[in-house]
């Protein structure tokens, strides 16, 4: 009789000590792994931050006011006010520009300067004086601009329309303006201007003509009786190149035909500014000089006096 096979016992397959092997040679390797890795930390809190946002955690929420602390020493604690911040900022500002170079100049440059402003307001007078007359009239008008003086000769009571024949009333004035230009320093300017209305005649093929023409009618009468100097003129013809005002209406017109004499001061005024400051230069240098001769016995006896004792 043969005998029965034991029965096989329940127990862990054979497969399982395999698979446990692997796990644990996997495991190992992904230590190993690990522990040769470096972490970008930089990269992880940009990562981090992101996901914050993306979840609402710790979210940013700006104030209105600077959040004030208290001390846990005392219950009642006051914090003070805080310092505010330095900033770099530049603002714009606007002076009085005049009111600036006044307070920049020295009482030596002013005295200069109120001395040039006086010998240019004496030869305004002297001008004004000789030309009352034709000023009330209206003939002519004298004004100063930037050292300069403006004898302008309206066209009214000097010459005929058209015309570069002088009127025998302004030429005798003429003649009395050449005594005082004769001895008032500067150079002249003769410009001669008209109006934008064309002109063709046998005498003058246009406005060009006229303007010069006019212009040196006056010179010739400043240079009759050789009181002016001829090196001291320049005549100019502008025709209707600077008008006064726009020649839209016969009123305007009229106040563009006109000639100009200028009086330039600017040369002569100049170095009589720098022989003023000359003078003014060797005066303090002779105060101080006076002021240091007087201080020096003074300096003496104290220096003499420095060494004795006085009971």
């Amino acid at each position: 009789m043969e005998e029965l096979p034991e029965e096989e016992k329940p127990g862990i397959p054979a497969w399982v000590v395999t698979f446990a092997d692997l796990m644990s040679l996997l495991m190992c390797f992904f230590v190993l792994l690990l522990s040769f890795s470096e972490i970008d930390a930089q990269k992880f809190k940009q990562i981090a931050g992101e996901l914050s946002k993306a979840f609402g955690v710790q979210r940013e929420v700006p104030v209105l006011e600077i959040p004030q602390g208290t001390s846990p020493i005392f219950d009642k604690f006051s914090p003070a006010p805080p310092d505010p911040t330095v900033v770099n900022e530049v603002k714009q500002t606007t002076t009085d520009e005049q009111s600036k170079l006044e307070t920049l100049k020295s009482p030596q440059e002013q005295a200069v300067q109120e001395q040039i402003q006086e010998k240019i307001d004496a030869n305004m007078a002297e001008i004004l004086e000789v030309l009352e007359p034709a000023i009330k009239e209206g003939r002519i008008n004298v004004s100063e601009d930037q050292r300069r003086i403006i004898i302008r000769v309206e066209e009214k009571g000097s010459f005929p329309s058209g015309s570069a024949q002088l009127t025998y009333d302004f030429e005798g004035l003429l003649l009395e303006m050449a005594e005082v230009l004769a001895d008032m320093p500067g150079d002249l300017a003769i410009e001669g201007h008209t109006d934008n209305v064309p002109i063709r005649t046998d005498r003058f093929y246009s406005n060009w003509d006229l303007s010069a023409a006019r212009a040196a009618a006056v010179a010739n009468v400043l240079l009759a009786r050789d009181q002016v100097s001829a090196d001291r003129l320049r005549v100019t013809g502008l025709a209707d190149t600077e008008p006064r005002v726009p020649n839209t209406r016969p009123e305007n017109q009229a106040k563009n035909r006109r000639v100009e004499i200028i009086i330039d001061l600017a040369g002569p005024l100049e170095e009589e500014e720098i022989r003023l400051r000359e003078m003014m230069d060797e005066r303090q240098q002779d105060q101080e000089t006076i002021i240091d001769v007087t201080n020096e016995p003074l300096q003496r006896s104290e220096e003499q006096g420095s060494g004795e004792l006085t009971w």
